[in-house]
């Protein structure tokens, strides 16, 4: 028999506060009763619990314009609790791990995940997670386009037809209406994402079928490297360089400021060619990085110690960017594990990025 264990998931994840609309950076843990949410990891009492008895969990969440990967919590007394996963995957992983508590605890089992094996039975259910990974294949999926429409470059996006088309093309549907109701479950979802004005007006509307079948309908992936530029400056265009690198890793780190040397969470975004990590205030989106480290040349090591770090309990998991131009950059993981993923995802950007 499998032991249930003491804490079924935990990590960074944007909540909504329940008394006012602000969004703030917590720490979640996930146990088979409910969820507790920390002003900070280190804190020993939570700032609140909500049961998951009687609850339920979704990702159809459109109800906060620019904010993606949202996850609603529904309790058995009809109070919502919303949450903002820092990416795709992980919004899916809390959602999957969220919904197997609820049913667990629904039948008096105690929680163990299930295989994550590919069943015949489930020929009927489209598994909608891996046709994003097939639609996103660099080799066979959909085609990442640079597009301009109205005084404006779409980067790395691509036609609502051609969405369509693609689906067709590797018999996932039988016609293009079935495709539509097929990409609008995408779109729902936030596997696909709307990009300019005749897209995001027909998200926003009350029609059930969301996505179109149009060349100039556009959209990107929601984890991609997307970014819109209007025709701008020189100085505006090498900044935006920046941003055309591919998305090798993303997620929640605490880092440490440059001036007053205090620790915030901050959402990382870690691209190559060129090679830089963007790092973002998690409750404001991606519209607007708060600084970036161009990590060309860079080195990093996992660190044990941190000057000043220790006043605000910050210990463990530590590691340091020193850029070509040694600039120093502290950052802390949640775990071993994630802190030697970031350091060995960061030295390779390092040694082949631009």
């Amino acid at each position: 028999m499998e032991t249930e264990p003491k804490k079924i998931r935990e990590g960074y994840l944007v909540k909504k506060g329940t008394m006012f609309n602000s969004w703030k950076a917590m720490w979640i843990v996930l146990s088979d009763d409910g969820i507790e949410f920390y002003k900070k990891k280190t804190d020993n009492n939570p700032k609140g619990m909500i049961p998951l008895k009687g609850g339920s969990i979704s990702s159809l969440c459109q109800d906060f314009g620019k904010r993606m990967f949202v996850i609603k919590l529904s309790t058995g007394k009809k109070q919502d609790h919303f949450f903002q996963a820092a990416f795709l995957e992980e919004r899916d992983a809390w959602i999957k791990d969220i919904k197997r508590a609820i049913t667990c605890l629904e039948a008096g089992h105690k929680f163990a995940r299930k295989s994550t094996r590919k069943s015949i039975r489930l020929s009927e259910t489209v598994d909608l997670g891996a046709l994003y990974i097939a639609m996103k294949n660099q080799e066979s999926g959909v085609k990442e386009l640079k597009l301009e429409k109205d005084k404006r470059v779409f980067n790395h996006c691509f036609t609502g037809n051609t969405v369509i088309d693609w689906l067709m093309a590797n018999s996932k549907i039988r016609n293009r209406q079935e495709g539509l109701m097929l990409a609008t479950a995408l779109l729902n979802e936030g596997y696909l994402q709307p990009a300019g004005d005749i897209s995001k007006k027909t998200v926003e509307s009350v029609s059930d079928v969301t996505l179109l079948d149009q060349h100039d309908a556009l959209y990107y992936f929601a984890d991609s490297g997307f970014y819109c530029e209007g025709y701008s400056s020189d100085e505006d265009v090498v900044w935006k360089e920046e941003f055309r690198g591919t998305v090798v890793k993303q997620g929640c780190l605490l880092k440490q400021g440059h001036r007053r040397k205090n620790w915030k969470v901050r959402k990382c975004i870690l691209r190559d060619d060129p090679a830089y990590m963007h790092y973002y205030d998690p409750t404001k989106g991606e519209d607007y990085a708060l600084g970036a480290i161009h990590l060309r040349g860079s080195v990093v090591t996992a660190v044990e110690h941190v000057q000043d770090a220790k006043k605000y309990d910050i210990e463990g998991n530590l590691f340091e960017i020193i850029t070509s131009d040694e600039t120093h950059y502290f950052l802390q993981a949640a775990t071993p594990t994630e802190r030697k993923e970031w350091i060995q995802a960061i030295q390779t950007v390092a040694k082949t990025g631009k």
